[in-house]
């Protein structure tokens, strides 16, 4: 029951997607039509800049924080994770924008921080660190989730953790699956590289 209720309520908390409301109201747009197409603060940074992308990237940060929060609130730690992914599912793919949101790097990094401060920090250290040598935030992005994974699986503390851990990086390969062929091909826009509509 209380399972349900933080894997639910975490859900809805993702779907409010912080790109495509703030571009609404202040650039009057609809983010998804332009740059990647992506609701969230990559593209927002790509498109409008960094006064643009960072609200966006602090407000999907914070709501990672308080699903987590909620979670192990009425759940305990398992409740915790379970929100956490549910509430990048989420942010992914919102129910009240056709199931079209972002890619969930930066409420991923709410969760993770909050779920495991340490192990969480290393890991966006790692993705920090990638991203300042090749200037690609995709890239940065997958290193720092599996470079998450490689910790829980270094630091073992459960079973629950090391999964909660490999779904998350899963996911967010899966929503990086275009940049990944891009990065191979080597088309893939590099940080300050400004794009326009699709």
């Amino acid at each position: 029951m209380y399972y349900a209720l933080a894997i639910i309520i975490a859900y809805f908390i993702g779907c409010i997607n912080n790109a495509y409301i703030l571009t609404k109201i202040y650039k009057k747009m609809d983010i998804r039509n332009y740059g990647s197409g992506n609701a969230g603060a990559t593209n927002v940074l790509r498109v409008l800049g960094y006064k643009a992308a960072l609200p966006v990237f602090i407000l999907d940060f914070l709501k990672g924080v308080l699903a987590v929060l909620i979670g192990l609130f009425l759940a305990g730690p398992v409740g915790s994770m379970l929100a956490g992914i549910f509430v990048v599912c989420g942010h992914n793919w919102p129910i009240f924008l056709g199931f079209r949101g972002g890619k969930g790097i930066a409420t991923s990094l709410g969760v993770i921080i909050t779920v495991n401060p340490i192990l969480g920090l290393v890991a966006f250290a790692i993705g920090v660190l990638v991203i300042a040598v090749s200037k690609y935030v995709s890239l940065g992005s997958i290193t720092g989730t599996i470079s998450f994974v490689l910790l829980n699986l270094f630091f073992w503390i459960s079973l629950e953790t090391f999964v909660f851990s490999l779904i998350l990086a899963s996911m967010a390969i899966f929503q990086h699956r275009s940049n990944i062929l891009r990065l191979i091909s080597g088309t893939e826009s590099k940080l300050g590289q400004k794009t326009g509509i699709k």
